[in-house]
């Protein structure tokens, strides 16, 4: 929580390019790489399942639980939850500094998280097999943005939003006169 509170993107565009490229990034790693790999498996696949570590989270796949049977349990890699996440507290942040009076640009990024996510969910249970949680989470994210940006009327303001905090006129003064010695 405290990561995702203190990273920053930077602006909505970067945040969109880096979304873009994990959303290659994770499909290729899932589906991609099952043909290099012994028995189909993907290298995400594999690690996720092999690596006994505290970078995923696991949900039963069906109640009630039965605590000796392995492969029960659907997984979530924390990548899933922090990058989307860095994504949605932008969208806050520009929803605190007055981006949109019209639309709540957070409460859009969070239905589309929440969508995707179950998307995901959905998809995993019906095809019972492994699926880059960011196939789904990253097309929601941004149409929900967007579209929720398009719906208040602040589409342009989203898009050129930074998080650098503007110069006053009296720092621009000082770096001509730097500039000028």
């Amino acid at each position: 929580m405290q990561a995702i509170e203190m990273m920053s993107v930077g602006t909505y565009v970067n945040g969109v390019i880096l979304l873009i490229g994990l959303f290659f990034y994770d499909i290729f790693w899932v589906f991609g790489t099952g043909y290099f790999m012994e028995g189909d498996n993907s290298v995400m696949v594999s690690v996720a399942k092999n690596f006994d570590a505290p970078i995923k989270l696991l949900f039963p796949k069906s109640y009630p639980v039965v605590p000796d049977v392995k492969g029960q349990f659907s997984m979530l890699g924390l990548g899933d939850i922090v990058i989307p996440g860095i994504f949605v507290a932008l969208c806050a942040r520009f929803d605190e500094r007055g981006g949109c009076k019209t639309a709540n640009i957070f409460g859009w990024a969070m239905g589309g998280y929440v969508f995707g996510l179950g998307l995901t969910v959905f998809i995993m249970h019906v095809f019972k097999a492994a699926q880059p949680a960011l196939l789904y989470i990253v097309p929601a994210l941004l149409v929900f943005t967007m579209v929720g940006a398009q719906v208040g009327g602040c589409f342009s303001d989203l898009w050129a939003y930074s998080e650098e905090v503007p110069e006053t006129e009296e720092e621009k003064a000082k770096e001509e006169d730097k500039k000028a010695k």
